[in-house]
């Protein structure tokens, strides 16, 4: 049997890497894995560090070019090699542009797609943009959907997609973040100082699009929370994007307990996450991850796809209100209980072990079922 992985992004590649190694170990499998090069240096890394080589790597990454140019691109180049390779199954993740154009490709070829982190919503086709709508997209096109959680494959029931294609498997990327954070590592010379400081550290990411023109209220949340809590330092891997920069220069300046660096590799950037206090992010992965490590996530975002762990009690919504921020972020640095009540809980979103029943649910059930039928059906769907 044959299946093809396309992947593009930083994030597909942690994710899907679990699901890439199980592949090859496999004896039965035959793996094909097709890196479009969404990005490019951070993908190139993630690759290196789960020692994985790609059979094809487009280099598709382009500065400046729109979502429009990059889907025509992408269509036109992944399209022969599909219909070179011929896979049995496609496999996609997630919600990026790499993801919606594998999906549909393989449909036009009438090849069968399994959709990894299947049945995440927010049901607002504008948040997150335009993720929301590729994944619920990329949920049509597919014949085989790997849910991270029962929500997410109650998500699908509610649209009508068969019950018996959907397999709740956990999320990925907990079997990457604990692969990763069991090896030991040395940090770089400028974190191994900062983290020399016995103060409570604060994880800052920022980068979606609908939130560019509220990100000075996010830092200036920060602004005063360290002003304030003189025991309290952030960590804050500043975004390329030049209008993210722009903003953080204009509100956050210079402040020695505020350190501002350049985007961190995974290994590092997971070992950094392992040792800071606390969380704020607007990013998906880093809402399923930092509770993998015990640390409360403030959700700079007014809607999250992954209700578990707002439900679970992990995550808490915040939004990109600086007042919410302030008042949330003191509290669980002041108040202990508080503190606990969110790092204590079990991570809602898989425990390690859900690459390996992707791959085994492929061998034994998805491979039997693949037929003209299946696919019928999912054409009727669209």
């Amino acid at each position: 049997m044959k299946v093809m992985t396309i992947f593009g992004t930083r994030p597909e590649g942690i994710k899907m890497a679990p699901v890439i190694q199980a592949l090859n170990r496999d004896p039965f499998i035959e793996s094909v894995a097709l890196n479009t090069g969404q990005h490019k240096e951070m993908l190139d890394q993630v690759l290196e560090l789960f020692q994985l080589v790609p059979d094809y790597n487009l280099h598709i990454m382009k500065n400046g070019q729109t979502v429009e140019e990059l889907t025509s691109r992408l269509i036109q180049t992944v399209t022969p090699i599909i219909q070179k390779e011929a896979p049995d199954l496609v496999l996609v993740h997630g919600d990026t542009t790499t993801t919606l154009v594998g999906a549909y490709t393989a449909f036009l070829q009438k090849i069968p797609v399994g959709h990894v982190e299947a049945g995440l919503r927010t049901d607002n086709k504008y948040s997150p943009f335009p993720e929301e709508i590729n994944r619920q997209l990329v949920d049509r096109l597919a014949s085989y959907h790997f849910a991270a959680t029962p929500s997410n494959k109650q998500n699908l029931i509610d649209e009508k997609i068969n019950a018996d294609h959907i397999i709740v498997t956990g999320n990925t990327v907990i079997d990457a973040l604990l692969q990763i954070t069991e090896q030991p590592h040395l940090f770089p010379a400028a974190l191994k100082k900062i983290f020399k400081s016995e103060k409570k550290t604060i994880l800052l990411t920022t980068h979606r699009r609908e939130n560019l023109k509220d990100l000075q209220y996010v830092y200036r949340a920060i602004n005063r929370i360290v002003k304030e809590n003189k025991d309290v330092q952030v960590v804050f891997p500043v975004h390329k994007n030049p209008k993210i920069r722009a903003t953080v220069r204009a509100e956050i300046g210079e402040n020695e307990n505020i350190h501002l660096i350049e985007p961190l590799d995974y290994q590092d950037f997971v070992h950094v996450m392992k040792q800071s206090y606390l969380v704020i992010t607007d990013s998906g992965g880093i809402q399923e991850e930092a509770p993998g490590l015990g640390k409360p996530v403030l959700v700079a975002r007014n809607t999250t796809e992954r209700p578990e762990g707002v439900e679970a009690g992990t995550l808490k919504l915040v939004g990109t209100s600086e007042e919410k921020i302030y008042t949330e972020c003191t509290r669980l640095l002041v108040n202990e209980t508080a503190y606990k009540s969110m790092a204590a809980i079990s991570n809602p979103f898989g425990n390690g072990e859900a690459a390996a029943h992707i791959v085994s649910c492929i061998k034994n059930n998805i491979f039997e079922n693949i037929s003209e039928g299946m696919l019928e059906e999912t054409l009727e769907r669209i």
